[in-house]
């Protein structure tokens, strides 16, 4: 809808320059919404402490990866100057961040800090709604330069704000830094370079170019899209004017592969997704808005929702050493033991016991339980470690086969192998048999990054050892690494000469009186399978194919079901529904539901229906005129739309046809359509000037 266009006349106020009351308030902290008994229970106190601890991982590694684009950038503009070779021309640096980066505008706030901070220059964000005019734009980065730079203790009042323009800016830079051997520079930060506008950019650096010669500018421009973007917007003219050097951050999906890799797929995670929830997350980032932070958010509610569901659940936490597992333990009330017992995967648990009195104590004794439920914990913890070890075996084997059919990336094999049996897959069989095509060196390649794989597993777990954390069973681990490397050795030696297979005696047992027809084809084909002759280096890939998949996948890469491991509910959230509900939103249902029945919504008394289809006068007015409107064709009369929506207001009045229309009703009206207008369900009609046009079915 047009700014001023509207199917009510009215005046329409445009604020221009009001002013700024004196003495603003601080603002004040938001407070949290949940109440002192809920932030001391024990589940949130846990929750709290290990998002903290996954929030400051995933902040520390976005750090690391940030780490080397933000040093490129310090070098450009010390070079900038240091060197002439930007004489005549705006040094330019054009920051290709992609789209939906983590926290877009902040990651430019810490630009600018470590600019200030690193470099001689002074630095000025400049986003774009500080620059909707070119006014506005250059007094914005005037003030922030002269203002920014005086100190608490200045005895000069601020300039008033029609005093800002760049000769000011001249004069005050050459007064400040007369004495000076190196003057600094002027950076200007323009984060978001796409809601710029196109005109005031282009006048703005023409004007900053003309002022180059006196004034040390240097721009940074936060491109999201494409390089592309900076040619379609500025024309050659402006282009001639600066020099640009192209600097690349990592895209969205890299980022979020780096975050699930190292944070969040790893058992040093207290918390797992299942396939629907992790691949519903997933679907979001991909196909709807590429946002990192819009995951971690996602994954934080989740996070959230699981805590707070079932107290029972902070029995998932990471914990430092044992004690504080029994601690947690220690806490639980009876009635949260008794949870505990109800939960699907304890019965399978109780019913594989030898003992019946430890059956009886287990079900019946809640202090025998809790002393049960910490190696109980503890398994569980177990399998995890050695799922994701194995996961990452998998994707090491498997990421660059051809057409990839399990996927390339760790996030992909996790949404399968949680889901379902992977080593059941088609697509699984469909590896194994490329994987057997390999050479003798490229198998042995794969078995040495499976071995570093595990290595790098064990050295994690005596991190945590010299850190006083708890550890993890690191048997199985080691019994992998010897297996493989025992057959790596026999896949060294073995050679690739022809091995005849002697099937004399074979056939002389396939031949029986009591064999019947189907039994003897079947024993024919196997035979026949058998019989061609094979290598040495052949039969060593078959062995080491059969250990990955009886040793490792089948044994340690099952999907973690309450048949096999017991208490998995506690790390597992499965609520999909409640997680689409919660993120993704249905604006248009919630509009609908808001005006058809506001009760919903507002839970008075007053606008209680008996049906959806009524229409009460104590309806707001505009949901009186939306269901009005729901009852008409494409086009609406305006007059016979007042004339029913002042027999529902005014029923008593509303008798003689021909009487007046009472100015109230009749603005109350004008109103409720001209935010029916707003909302995007009516438009003006061109053809008839008192009729509306219905957009909406």
């Amino acid at each position: 809808m047009d700014a001023t266009n509207s199917v009510s006349k009215g005046v329409f106020v445009f604020k221009n320059g009001a002013t700024r009351v004196k003495g603003r308030k601080k603002t004040q902290r938001c407070n949290s919404l949940l109440d002192t008994s809920t932030t001391k229970q024990h589940w949130f106190r846990v929750y709290k402490t290990h998002w903290e601890r996954l929030r400051q991982m995933i902040l520390k590694m976005q750090t690391s990866s940030y780490g080397k684009i933000i040093d490129d950038l310090l070098k450009f503009i010390e070079s900038c100057q240091q060197t002439d070779t930007y004489e005549g021309f705006l040094p330019t640096a054009a920051l290709l961040t992609g789209i939906n980066q983590t926290d877009h505008l902040s990651q430019f706030e810490k630009l600018a800090e470590d600019i200030h901070n690193n470099t001689l220059s002074i630095v000025v964000l400049l986003p774009s709604r500080d620059g909707s005019s070119l006014k506005q734009a250059v007094e914005t980065i005037v003030a922030k330069c002269i203002h920014g730079q005086q100190t608490d203790t200045a005895e000069e009042m601020p300039l008033r704000k029609n005093q800002l323009n760049l000769d000011v800016l001249h004069a005050w830079y050459t007064a400040t830094h007369i004495n000076c051997r190196v003057k600094p520079k002027l950076t200007i930060i323009i984060p978001d370079f796409e809601l710029f506008n196109p005109l005031v950019l282009q006048d703005l650096i023409l004007i900053l170019d003309s002022y180059a010669t006196t004034l040390p500018f240097v721009l940074v421009f936060g491109v999201a899209t494409a390089i592309s973007t900076i040619h379609n917007v500025l024309p050659y003219h402006v282009t001639s004017k600066i020099k640009l050097s192209i600097f690349q951050s990592e895209p969205s999906a890299t980022n979020l592969n780096k975050i699930l890799d190292e944070v969040l797929l790893t058992p040093f995670c207290p918390f797992h997704l299942s396939g629907k929830v992790f691949k519903l997350l997933l679907d979001i980032f991909l196909f709807y808005d590429f946002s990192v932070n819009g995951f971690i958010q996602g994954f934080k509610f989740a996070f959230l929702d699981h805590y707070f569901q079932q107290p029972i659940n902070a029995l998932s936490a990471i914990i430092d050493d044992a004690d504080d597992l029994q601690a947690i333990i220690n806490e639980l009330t009876s009635a949260e033991l008794e949870q505990i017992r109800q939960l699907p995967s304890f019965r399978p648990y109780v019913e594989s016991l030898q003992n019946p009195q430890e059956v009886i104590d287990i079900l019946t004794n809640d202090d025998y339980f809790k002393r049960s439920l910490a190696p109980m914990i503890m398994k569980v913890h177990n399998y995890w470690f050695t799922f994701h070890c194995a996961l990452q075996i998998l994707h090491t084997l498997v990421s660059d086969l051809p057409k990839a059919p399990l996927g390339r990336q760790l996030r992909e094999l996790y949404c399968q192998c949680v889901s379902c049996d992977v080593t059941e897959l088609p697509e699984f069989k469909e590896c194994m048999q490329l994987l057997s095509f390999l050479s003798k060196e490229e198998m042995l390649l794969k078995i040495k990054q499976v071995l570093d794989v595990v290595l790098q597993w064990v050295d994690r777990n005596d991190q945590l050892n010299i850190e006083g954390c708890l550890l993890y069973e690191v048997a199985p681990l080691e019994a992998m690494a010897n297996g493989l490397a025992i057959l790596s050795e026999e896949l060294a030696v073995a050679s690739h000469e022809q091995i005849d297979v002697d099937t004399q005696q074979d056939k002389q047992t396939l031949l029986s009186s009591q064999m019947g027809r189907q039994e003897l084809r079947e024993k024919l084909l196997t035979a026949a399978k058998h019989a061609k002759s094979e290598s040495a280096a052949t039969r060593a890939v078959g062995k080491i194919m059969d250990y990955f998949l009886g040793n490792i996948f089948q044994r340690h890469l099952h999907p973690p079901t309450g048949k096999k491991v017991p208490l998995i509910e506690l790390f597992l959230y499965n609520d999909s529904s409640f997680i689409r509900r919660h993120i993704i939103g249905a604006p248009r249902a919630a509009v609908h539901t808001a005006l058809n029945n506001p009760q919903f919504y507002t839970q008075c008394e007053c606008c209680t229906l008996d049906e959806s289809s009524c229409i009460i006068p104590s309806l707001p007015d505009l949901s009186i005129a939306y269901k009005l409107h729901l009852e008409c064709g494409r086009m609406i009369n305006l007059f016979d739309w007042l004339q029913a929506f002042r027999t529902v207001i005014d029923d008593v009045n509303s008798d003689g046809a021909e009487q007046q229309i009472d100015p109230v009703i009749q603005a109350r009206f004008t109103r409720a359509v001209a935010e029916l207008q707003f909302l995007g369900f009516i438009k003006t009609s061109k053809t008839k000037t008192d009729h509306v046009t219905r957009l909406t079915w």
